[in-house]
Order: structure tokens, then sequence, then C-alpha cells
């Protein structure tokens, strides 16, 4: 069968492509030592489970874990139950619980596999009802949870704090609170308002400058109890200038889905660790790129990150927050599952002409790791689209 495929493109043409003219990314194994790298990963649902898919949530469990033991096998660390997850966007705190469990099993069971996962307020209904305490004690119900686990913590954003803190000082004092508390050393996650509008003047400011200082004063008066920080603000220049604010030993996790390259690779003053959605999407060629990294190699690093730039940047596109659409829809595309359905019903969140537009950008980044099964699978997207 012809891999050409007719796609759909911006201005309304249906035009021909053929895929496979860029070799697949070969994947390999074995650690990752020049950086630490989280890949977010996302959730598999159960397309057959007799639910209401805006309301309920049902996973594929074996999905679901076997794609945490591709990453794994690729070297690569696993933030579970984050943003990339759905949290806050359809996958609710009860099965969180669950998928933390699973995955710290799973964890523990294959050597070498690095996990942190997601302890937010969710299960808390944002309000300006909400008090400090109310949020202080959701927080606590999740770190304590993971914990229970033997899981180490992501202290992810809150939109109940956001909803009801008056000042700067609100957030000092939550998370002054839940830091003194924790067993080990956590990453603390601030997520910006592109990926989620109830995140807004998160720190207790909507100007950065002033919220950045916020959170700088938060990581130097409890430095030992922080591992790093996420910043997903899509701002290079503030994620560089801000970790070399950092305390000694505290690390900057890069969440710019858009620069990455450049801030993971670093310059004479340091450089950014990742804990990245885009790598659920590139993973093989973020695997192959830090082992170049590791053998010193900075130009196929370079050479080989370059092209999933513009695949990053499409699949993070306005409006940011439905990026995981195309998380899914690379991985059903690349047979890591059967089906592109999502919880929440987020797989209509993009157009067709978006999702045809990932396909080429995949391609060209070598990241169709079974052309042949991939055109198959498009073809099936767009005849559901009325575009075949």
């Amino acid at each position: 069968m012809s891999r050409t495929l007719r796609l759909p493109r911006a201005d309304g043409r249906l035009a021909p492509y053929t895929p496979g003219r860029h070799k697949p990314l070969a994947a390999t194994a074995g650690p990752i030592r020049s950086r630490i790298a989280f890949a977010a990963a996302h959730v598999v649902a159960d397309p057959l489970a007799n639910i209401s898919p805006t309301l309920e949530t049902r996973l594929d469990w074996e999905a679901t874990l076997g794609y945490r033991r591709y990453l794994w096998s690729l070297g690569l660390a696993v933030a579970e139950a984050m943003d990339t997850s759905q949290r806050g966007m359809g996958f609710d705190w009860a099965t969180a619980k669950e998928l933390i469990r699973r995955s710290v099993a799973e964890a523990r069971a294959m050597p070498g596999a690095v996990l942190a996962s997601g302890a937010g307020t969710d299960h808390l209904e944002p309000s300006p009802r909400a008090t400090l305490a109310d949020v202080e004690v959701a927080y606590e119900e999740q770190c304590a949870w993971i914990e229970s686990c033997g899981g180490r913590i992501i202290l992810m954003a809150s939109r109940a704090l956001a909803a009801c803190a008056k000042s700067p000082d609100d957030y000092v004092k939550v998370y002054g609170r839940i830091l003194v508390q924790v067993r080990e050393p956590v990453i603390i996650h601030w997520l910006g308002d592109m990926f989620d509008p109830a995140l807004a003047g998160y720190w207790g400011s909507p100007d950065l400058d002033q919220a950045s200082e916020t959170l700088l004063a938060i990581v130097h008066d409890h430095a030992a109890r922080i591992d790093g920080v996420k910043i997903s603000l899509l701002d290079q220049q503030r994620e560089i200038a801000m970790r070399r604010r950092f305390p000694r030993g505290v690390h900057m996790y890069s969440g710019d889905d858009f620069d990455y390259p450049t801030t993971i690779r670093g310059d004479a003053q340091g450089y950014s660790d990742a804990l990245l959605g885009i790598f659920d999407v590139i993973a093989p060629a973020a695997s192959a790129a830090l082992r170049a990294l590791d053998a010193g190699d900075v130009a196929r690093f370079d050479a080989i990150l370059a092209p999933t730039l513009p695949l990053s940047r499409h699949v993070f596109g306005a409006p940011t927050r439905f990026y995981k659409t195309g998380v899914v829809f690379a991985a059903y595309l690349n047979g890591h599952q059967s089906h592109f359905r999502m919880v929440g019903g987020l797989e209509g969140a993009r157009s067709v002409v978006h999702l045809a537009e990932q396909f080429v950008l995949m391609d060209r980044a070598g990241l169709l790791r079974d052309p042949d099964l991939a055109v198959e699978r498009m073809r099936r997207v767009l005849a559901v689209a009325g575009a075949a």
C-alpha cells in the first residue's frame, strides 16, 4: 500500500505527503549521566470503559505502565501524575493515587528506574472561600500518600492556593509549612498560566519579576529540602536568570518546551536539567542526544534535537494547555497504544489540520518509528475527521 497521504493544510487544501524519507531514530538503552532528564508521562485511557468520558476516568493500566517501562528503558526518568497526565483536565486525584502506587511498584522492579510524582491540591475545589489551612491540609494529604508509597514528591502549583491567597506572604506560609514536613527534598513546579489559566498571578503577583522573587525567597529559606525547581513559563531568559541565583545544590529543571536544547546544553555559568512534557513525545531523540552530551559530542546533541524543536513548538502552540492531545497522538502513531482516545475526551481539543502538521514534523524529526504503521493510523484519524 502506498505511504502517500492527502493531508489537510491550513489553507483548506488536501496536499499529498509521503513519510519515510527521514530515517527513524534508533532507541538506545542504558543510564544517562550528564543531566537529570525527566519525561512527564501521559496516561492511556481505557477506550472500552462504559463511562461518561468527561466526568469519569478509567485507565488502561497495562498500556499506561508499559509506556513508563519504555521511558525507563531509554534511560529517562519519569515524572508521574503531572500536568501531562491531565491533572486538572479530567484526571482526578483518586485515579492519580492508584497510578502513583502502581508506578512506584513498577520502578522498584526495574533496575535504575527513577520516578517522582506530583502532589497538589486538585481534590480541593478552588474557591475564595477555601482557606490557607484547607490548602495546607490538601497538600499534606497528597504528599503523605506519595511518601507512604515510597515515592519522591514534585510539589505542583495549586489552583486552590491561587484562588484564596491574598499576598506573596500566603505562598511563603503554605510552602514553608509543607517543606518542613517532607522526608526527602522535593521538586517545586511553577506552572505558568499559558498551561493553566487558573494559575495566573501565582506567587502572589501578576508581575513575573515579583513572582520570581517570592519563589527565590522560598528556595533560599528551604534549600536543604528542595532538590530543584521546574519552571514552565516558556521563557528561556527568565529560566537562565533564575538558575544563576539558586543556592548551590538546587537544580533547575527546564520546563521550557520551546527552547530546551540550549538551556540543557548550558553555558559557562551552568545548565538546566530537564522535566519536560515534550520528552514523552521525543523520548528516543532526547535519550540519544543526552548520550551524545555524555560523550562530549555537543554537535551531535544539537543535531539530534534541532529538528525536534519545530515539532515541540507546534505541539505546545496556543492554546498551550491542549498540548496533551499531541502527546497522546504521538503515542498512538508510534504504536504505544491501540487507540486515540483520551481522558476527558481531550482527543478533540486539536484540529485535524493541527494533527496533520504534527505528523509531518514527527516524520522530519525521525520520530515515526514505523512509518507504515504511522500512515495506517493517520489514515484512520483522517477518516474519522472526514478528510480521507
